[in-house]
This record gives C-alpha cells, sequence and structure tokens, in this order.
C-alpha cells in the first residue's frame, strides 16, 4: 500500500544522507518534498501541517547541527515522527481477570468489520483464549451467515438472533444475549459484530451506543477501511465523540490505495492503531506496531515482523536440519520445496520480501507472482527422486521430459536450477564451506561434514565460531548473491497463460 510513498521518502531521505552539511534550505527542500510525498499519499492535510512542523522544528536546530551525520539525524526525526502519528507505542490487550473479555467492534457498511470479527477471534485463539463470536449486524443481508461461515473454518462458534430465536432482529437484544451466553458457555472473550452504514448518521450511533451500554465493553475498536482516505478521519471523530473509542483496527493493508487513513486516523483521534488485516487469508492479521510500520514506510524493512511468521510456521527442529543439511552439502530439492511451501504460509510474497532490510526500490515494487511458488513446486516434483538429489545430472532432455511433465517449458526449469544452486552457494558460504568446488552427492557430503569442525576451528585459532572466507561479519558472504537480490523476472516461474 504504501510503495508510492515510501519511493518518495526513501529517495529524499538518502539525498540528506549523502550529505556532509545541513542548512536550513536543504531542510526546507527536503521538507517540501515530504509533505507533497505525504499529501499524495492522502495524509490528513492538518497532520501533514503538525507533522512538518515538528520536524522543521527538530531538524533546524542543535540536535541536527551538533551531529556528525546530520542527515542521518534527520532521517531518524523523520523516522520518530512517524511513529508519534502511528500511536508511539503498541496496544497490549490486556484480559480481564473476570472473563469474558468484551470487545465491541464498530464501523461503516463495507469497512470489513464481519472479517475482521473472525480474524480477531483467530488471533485470541493464537494466544490460547476460547472466543465467542456475536452476530449483531441484523441489519445487513447474509452478515451473520458471512460471519458463521467464518468462524466454521476456524472452529469458533457464533451467537445471534438471525437464524437462532423466533424474536425480531433487535442487535441491542441480541449483544446482550451473547453476553449472557458467553458467560454460561465458560467462553472468555466476547467479539461483538455490529451494523454499519453506507455513513455516519444519528441512527447507526444511536444503536452502536445502545449495544455499548448493553455489554460494557473492556475495548471498542473502530475498523477503518484503510483505502478510503480522507473520509476515515471524519468517520473516526465521529465514532469516537460517541463511543470513546479504546483502538482502531485498519483492514485492507494490503490494497494498492494511497495509504493515507493509516497515517491519519491515530493522530486525530489520539487512540492507537490495535491491529491491521494485511491479506485475505484469516491468519493475515497483525498486532500494529508503529516502530515497525514506520520502518516500512521508510523502507528499512521489517525484520522483527518477519521473524516472528517464521516463527510460526516453521517446526524450530526442521528449521534445525534444514540448516545441518545445508551444512552437509545435502540440501536437496525436496528441501527447496519444502521451504517454499514454508514462505508461502508465512503470507503473501510480495509482502515478506517487503520486510526485507536492504531490498531495492526495484524488487520492492517489482510484481512477485505467489503462483510462481506453485510453479516450482510442479517443477521439483516431476523430477526424479535421483534428480532431486543430484540436479547436476539433469541434461537437456531429462529438461525436456521435467518440462513437459509440470506443463512449463525447459526455459523455466533452467532458470529454476540455476536460482536453486545460487542458493545453495550462498548459504553454503555463509555456512563457512568456502568457494572451492567440491564433489556433490550425500556420500561426499557425509565426508565433507567430518572435517567441517577442523576447518572452522583452524580459522578461528580455537573454538570460537568461523568467520566464512569472503564473507563480512554481517554474514552476507562477498561475491555471493543474497536473498533481497534472486531475479524473480529472470526465474520467470509464471505458469503459460496466466
Amino acid at each position: 500500500m504504501f510503495d508510492t510513498l515510501t519511493e518518495r521518502l526513501s529517495g529524499t531521505l538518502r539525498g540528506l544522507r549523502g550529505r556532509g552539511r545541513m542548512r536550513p534550505a536543504d531542510v526546507d527542500e527536503a521538507l517540501a518534498e515530504i509533505r507533497l510525498a505525504l499529501l499524495e499519499a492522502d495524509v490528513n492535510v492538518a497532520v501533514v501541517r503538525r507533522f512538518v512542523e515538528r520536524v522543521r522544528e527538530r531538524s533546524v536546530g542543535g540536535e541536527v547541527t551538533a551531529s556528525l551525520t546530520p542527515g542521518q539525524q534527520v532521517t531518524k526525526i523523520v523516522y520518530d515522527e512517524l511513529i508519534d502519528i502511528l500511536g508511539t507505542s503498541p496496544l497490549n490487550v490486556q484480559f480481564a481477570s473476570k472473563p469474558p473479555t468484551v470487545v465491541l467492534l464498530a464501523g461503516l457498511q463495507g469497512s470489513g468489520k464481519t472479517t475482521a470479527a473472525a480474524k480477531l477471534a483467530q488471533w485470541c485463539k493464537s494466544q490460547g483464549r476460547n472466543p465467542l463470536l456475536v452476530g449483531a449486524d441484523l441489519q445487513r443481508p447474509a452478515a451473520v451467515e458471512q460471519l458463521r461461515t467464518l468462524a466454521r473454518s476456524i472452529d469458533v462458534e457464533v451467537w445471534s438472533q438471525a437464524g437462532d430465536t423466533g424474536e425480531a432482529g433487535d442487535p441491542v437484544a441480541c449483544a446482550a444475549g451473547g453476553l449472557a451466553h458467553a458467560r454460561h458457555a465458560g467462553r472468555d472473550v466476547l467479539i461483538v459484530d455490529t451494523a454499519g452504514r453506507l455513513a455516519v448518521d444519528a441512527e447507526l450511533m444511536t444503536e452502536a451506543a445502545r449495544i455499548s451500554d448493553a455489554v460494557e465493553p473492556h475495548y471498542t475498536f473502530l475498523v477503518v477501511d484503510s483505502m478510503v482516505g480522507q473520509d476515515a478521519v471524519a468517520t473516526a471523530e465521529a465514532f469516537h465523540a460517541t463511543l470513546e473509542v479504546d483502538g482502531i483496527i485498519l483492514t485492507k493493508l494490503d490494497g494498492d490505495a494511497r495509504g493515507g487513513a493509516a497515517l491519519s486516523v491515530a493522530e486525530v483521534v489520539g487512540r492507537p492503531v490495535a491491529f491491521a488485516s494485511v491479506g485475505e487469508k484469516i491468519d493475515d492479521f497483525e498486532q500494529f506496531h508503529p516502530d515497525r510500520m514506520a520502518s516500512r514506510i521508510l523502507g528499512m524493512g521489517d525484520v522483527m515482523t518477519l521473524i516472528e511468521k517464521a516463527e510460526r510456521v516453521y517446526e524450530q527442529e526442521e528449521a534445525e536440519a534444514a540448516a545441518q543439511r545445508l551444512v552437509e552439502g545435502t540440501f536437496t530439492l525436496d528441501d527447496f520445496v519444502d521451504q517454499l511451501r514454508q514462505l508461502r504460509k508465512m503470507g503473501n510474497l510480495q509482502s515478506i520480501v517487503s520486510m526485507m532490510p536492504g531490498v531495492s526500490d526495484q524488487v520492492r515494487n517489482a510484481e512477485i507472482d505467489d503462483d510462481r511458488i506453485t510453479t516450482a513446486e510442479a517443477i521439483v516434483l516431476s523430477m526424479t527422486p535421483a534428480e532431486r538429489v543430484s540436479p547436476e545430472i539433469i541434461d537437456a532432455s531429462r529438461r525436456a521430459r521435467i518440462a513437459a511433465g509440470s506443463g512449463t517449458s525447459s526455459a523455466q526449469v533452467s532458470n529454476l536450477l540455476k536460482q536453486f544452486t545460487q542458493m545453495r552457494k550462498m548459504m553454503g558460504g555463509m555456512m563457512g564451506l568456502g568457494s572451492k568446488r567440491r564433489p556433490t552427492g550425500r556420500k561426499a557430503a557425509r565426508k565433507r561434514s567430518k572435517g567441517a569442525g577442523r576447518a572452522g576451528g583452524s580459522r578461528t585459532g580455537g573454538g570460537g565460531r568461523a568467520t566464512p572466507k569472503g564473507a563480512s561479519r554481517t554474514g552476507k558472504p562477498g561475491g555471493q548473491p543474497s536473498v533481497a537480490d534472486i531475479d524473480w523476472d529472470a526465474l520467470d516461474l509464471k505458469l503459460p497463460g496466466r
């Protein structure tokens, strides 16, 4: 969503970092570019004005002039002020000592409340909780059925008057009944999905206030569509005046809109963004961390979120076994496909690449099709077991057979093998295997692993960790490609006709 803003801001700040001195005129020139970039991203005008004023006040003072690297200091100031706009610190949900913890979701129709309710329930389950969903949106046709469909996929119960009783559809009575049922059934979290309107009106506000009075929520979250731009601010102000919003849930952050709502709502309302929906899958729902989002916006990646995603997907023993096979030189194409499958579980491939620090704007903005993982899997599964273990035996006739079996071309097979070889060399270099050519195959790899400890120990002069030959202390081997440098266009794993 922030691709254009990221490109503009990172480009402007990159120019500042190259300067040894920083004059007020330089600051004003950079701030003019930053102001334009924020306005084009549909950030609220008042928010932009306050942001620019705070950055200027700090940048032209002693904080920058006394710095040895004034350009970098300005970058830090922009980063700090972005964090302030986004809410300073994450909202940590505290569950009630006397359950259930009641969460009320409010917002306009079409903002994604129902989907957000199911995603929040899944997040609560991941925290070891036993949630109950209440379908109190009795205005929109099939709203409760949509909630039930989503809830079935995560094995969560839904309470609603719609279809459950013969009573008329009263959302206030429905919410109160859901609270009573949660207490009786021993649910420790109650999530109430309410109705919305196409625009803020008196009827919507009155109904939301009555539901809030009936269930007395511990948390009231306003669900905001990140793609609506300036209208999100007026909506947030109206709901906050009625319900005293505790936090905000941003939806559709994976969309292609400019993202101004994400940079405006928290600042205007004075409440933090609590969660963000970052994809279509039920697991694409994250606690919102202002510092991480600010880092993404400035093109500096988001390592912590990337690590957390990996920890949820990868089993520690499996990851350690794969790393050991890399050390031994026995990492096969079967392992490669398994890693791709795990990568796919982490979410949208494009978003994962955007979290990697040091990725160029060209790679970050490139369209990386998730179908390429499926195609790579098809190519590998069309190989024989021997070919997956020793891909160097694949000649022209084998490539043609593999291409026919996977519905791809020989060129696509060759590109996949090339990328796999590069990755294995890169990882081998990072583990200190050196750059000399070694015999392949499991038996030869076992022989190499026996001497690996001796070779590593000699390099350190003792029992410490070896620094790989040709590698920097950051772990990136000199002359070898990094993950961020994978040429997805050259890989060209799209299926024909897609």
